[in-house]
């Protein structure tokens, strides 16, 4: 099995570096065109199936790299992206921070020491829900030889990539968050999985 995970394109929350969290936000024109890039780049890759979170933002980022091919899209809701309750739609930017709880900037820096938001998620809990989401995938015996697009989110592509690693939470984040439409490759052979390559992107840094 060859598994593909990327994240989603570009949005105007990520732009302004808000929090998106579980709100539903579509893509903005320059994510849309990453998607597109991204697509055009993987256009050799011969997908059989594809999973999607189903935010409008992950959905519309498989849609795009798919270009139009005759690929169902699954969705599933334990690859969306961790929720942050009561500050989703809040801003992390120093010059317009506006989140209540002042260490929050942990879930970046250091993880292990995250506060989760009133109604949010916390780090064991995404870690779970995908890795509940892995499992299933990769025990379907059907699967075994296929190659499958995953469109999801930064902290969840990160959360799956820690259930394969294993990884503590103190080094979830590993070299950062991932640039969207980052492509990640993971080959499964006989339940055990590996990271071929990591972050990969297919657009120009300045596009």
């Amino acid at each position: 099995m060859l598994v593909y995970l990327i994240r989603h394109g570009q949005t105007e929350l990520n732009k302004k570096k808000m929090l998106q969290g579980q709100s539903d936000i579509e893509l903005n024109d320059c994510g849309r065109k990453l998607a597109e890039v991204t697509g055009e780049g993987m256009r050799g890759v011969a997908f059989d199936l594809a999973f999607s979170s189903p935010l409008i933002r992950a959905k519309e980022t498989a849609q795009l790299v798919l270009g139009g091919r005759d690929i169902h899209i699954v969705e599933d809701k334990r690859i969306q992206e961790i929720s942050f309750g009561e500050y989703e739609g809040l801003c992390y930017h120093k010059d317009y921070y506006n989140i209540p709880d002042k260490s929050f900037l942990n879930f970046f820096q250091a993880p292990e020491k995250y506060n989760t938001p009133p109604q949010g998620e916390s780090f064991e809990e995404i870690i779970r829900r995908t890795g509940g989401f892995w499992q299933d995938l990769i025990g379907r015996q059907e699967y075994a030889d296929k190659t499958i697009l995953i469109s999801t989110h930064g902290c969840a592509l990160k959360a799956i990539l820690a259930n394969i690693r294993n990884t503590p939470i103190s080094q979830f984040w590993g070299e950062g968050v991932h640039k969207n439409c980052a492509v990640t490759l993971v080959e499964v052979c006989d339940g055990a999985a590996k990271v071929i390559e990591e972050g990969k992107i297919y657009y120009k840094e300045n596009e």
